[in-house]
Order: structure tokens, then sequence, then C-alpha cells
């Protein structure tokens, strides 16, 4: 009998040991505790509130500046007889690109001509109905007669001026038909707009028409960069948002800027915005149509939010250590957004009264995998 109360007794003061000892923190091996050498290696911050931006990742492409851009035809009907470029030339503004032989201009520099004639008659019977009128041989009358028929001479040689110069004859070539009374069917496509051909669609011996497109001139020295963003995050973005561009084709080069263009409509089939930035080319490195991703940061929002450097990656999830009494920590999953300025916005699993390590969670990550080997 007092073998079996000595067994219980020895028994009751195991029992009561065990509930004493720290058995959650034997047992659950995310618990770190600090030694003091460790723990001044730490350093602690509070969950907190900050001001950060929402980066909206969108695909995207160069394009030319449609500002820059000229598309250039004939002026009159033709045929190509000299062609003076070839794609991807740089061209000034004025240089030829293109001469055709026109029977249009040369039947119009003809009525040019007749109209001059015209003007010539008109006013030598002017003239004689003003010696007549004084010999009192016509009535004022006659003369006013002759001097709108001059009148309307003139307006017919105006008109006739005008057509040449849509034509496309210059100033000095209408002076030069003046003179001499040539006729010169020869007419010439030019460059308006200086930069660098992007396109040809003529060939010579073609027939071509005024409303046909033969070059595509374009200032690259300037580009933009264009995306489409879903509907869904069109609140973020305004005119004005600093934008990061990267152009994979030179190693993910990223480029600054301001997008200058937000669409005022949504597409009905993508439903998408339009957004575009401005990007500096001098160098013309930048090609239209290479591929880009356009990294809008939205205006400044109120997050949660904790240092990235506190964030320790296991098993593809983030986790942070939270204080969670003195010299002691637990490593948490936590859900959070991409990083910007070297801080991360919290999803889930925070609040605003946490304490987590900031530096130094790298340390105590290792010893929490040596405790496990333990």
């Amino acid at each position: 009998m007092m073998f079996s109360a000595l067994t219980l007794a020895g028994c009751g003061n195991g029992k009561d040991k065990s509930k004493n000892m720290p058995v959650k923190a034997m047992n659950d091996p995310n618990l770190v505790k600090t030694t003091p050498e460790l723990e001044q290696r730490l350093k602690l911050v509070r969950v907190s509130n900050v001001e950060m931006r929402e980066i909206i990742r969108i695909p995207g492409s160069i394009s030319v500046d449609e500002q820059r851009i000229a598309r250039i035809g004939a002026a009159v009907v033709g045929r190509i007889t000299d062609i003076n470029v070839i794609l991807g030339q740089n061209v000034k503004k004025g240089e030829v690109l293109a001469t055709l032989n026109s029977t249009e201009l040369a039947q119009n520099q003809l009525v040019f001509i007749k109209a001059r004639q015209q003007i010539q008659l008109q006013t030598k019977a002017v003239e004689r109905a003003q010696l007549l009128l004084n010999a009192d041989v016509i009535g004022a009358a006659e003369l006013q007669r002759r001097e709108v028929e001059l009148a309307g001479a003139k307006a017919e040689l105006n008109a006739t001026r005008d057509q040449l110069e849509v034509l496309g004859m210059s100033d000095n070539a209408i002076a030069e038909l003046e003179r001499t009374n040539n006729i010169r069917s020869v007419s010439t496509v030019t460059a308006r707009l200086g930069g660098t051909i992007i396109s040809r669609k003529v060939n010579l011996g073609q027939v071509v028409q005024p409303a046909d497109e033969l070059f595509i001139v374009a200032d690259l020295s300037h580009v933009w960069a264009v995306a489409e963003v879903p509907e869904r995050q069109a609140e973020f973005i305004q005119k004005g948002l600093e934008v990061t561009v990267e152009i994979p084709a030179y190693g993910d080069k990223q480029i600054s800027g301001k997008l200058i263009y937000v669409g005022e409509t949504v597409d009905p089939l993508t439903r998408t915005v339009s957004v575009r930035m401005d990007l500096n080319n001098s160098d013309k490195l930048i090609k239209p149509e290479m591929l880009a991703t356009m990294l809008i940061r939205s205006n400044p929002l109120t997050r949660l939010a904790i240092p990235a450097e506190a964030v320790v990656r296991e098993d593809n999830q983030d986790h942070v250590f939270v204080q969670v009494g003195p010299n002691q920590y637990r490593l948490r999953p936590v859900k959070l957004g991409p990083a910007y300025e070297g801080m991360r916005p919290v999803l889930s699993d925070l609040v605003e009264t946490d304490t987590i390590v900031s530096t130094g969670a790298f340390h105590l990550n290792s010893q929490r995998k040596v405790k496990e080997l333990e």
C-alpha cells in the first residue's frame, strides 16, 4: 500500500511539472526565442498605414507618334516616271520623293495660259471703249459692259491659278509659266515632313490618283508607348500619372515618363481603355511595333504596409516574424501586394497592432531552421 501511494504521488508530481513546462514553445516549429546577442541584431516595427501607389503592369507596344507622321500622295492623276527614295531612308522636308507625268496638269496649265490671254484682250477692249466714250461714239453702258467682262476674266484667271497650286505647282513654277507660256506636264511628290520613309506603296510606271497613299514619312525622334488598360483597373489611371516602360528587346530597359492620353471610352469588344505616353527617341533605338510593358503608378493610396525586408519566403509563400512575447517571435504566413519603394501592402493576416521583425528576419529564420533540426 505504501508503495502504491508513493507511486501515485510520484505520478502526480510528474503531471504537475508537465503543466509548468513550455510545451507549446517546444512543439511549435514556427516559434523562435532569441538570445540576447540575436535580439540586438533585430529591428522591430509596428504594422501601420502608409501612403502607397498601386502599380499596374500592362502589356503594350511602341507606336509611331501620330502627330509626327505624314501620309503623302500625288496632287494630280499621272504616271510615275521616277522614284528617288527607298524604304527606311531619311528625308528632309520638301525633298522630292517621286516624279510623275500628268496630262491633267498640262491641261490646267493650258487653261491658265488662255485665261491670261483673255485678260490681255479684255484689257485692250476696255481701253478702246474708254477712247470711244471720250469721242462720244459709244455710251457709258458699253464701257461698263466691257469692264464687267474684264473683271470676270480676272476672276477666272485667279481661279485657274488656284487650281495650279492645288495640283502642286509652286509660285516660282507658275511665274515661269506666265513668263514663257511653256507647258510642263511633269509633277513631283515631295516630303511634307522631315523624317524616315516607313512605307512605300508605289512603283515605276504606276498610274496614281490624288487619293492614293504613296509614302508615309514619320519623325521617329519621339514615339508613343501604347497599352490597353482593363476596365476594372481604369479607376487607378488618369492623365499625368508617372509611368515606366520596359522594352524586352533591350533587356527590359526602363524609360520613365507620364501618361499623355487616357481614353474617354471603353472598347466594347476588349473592355479596355487606351492609354499612351510619349518617349524621347533621339537616338532612334526604339522601333515602332516593339513589344513593351507599361508600369502605371496610380494616385497615392493609404494602405496598411510593412517593409519589404521583413518578408521571409517559405514554400513559395510570404511570411513575417510577429512578436508574441519578450524575445519571442512566431513565423506567420501573410498575403501581401507588390512592393512599392521598399514597402509591401498588407492584404490579410496582419493588423495595425502587430509588431514584426523588419531587420534581421533572415537570421531569425536561420535560427528557427536550426531548432527544427535539433
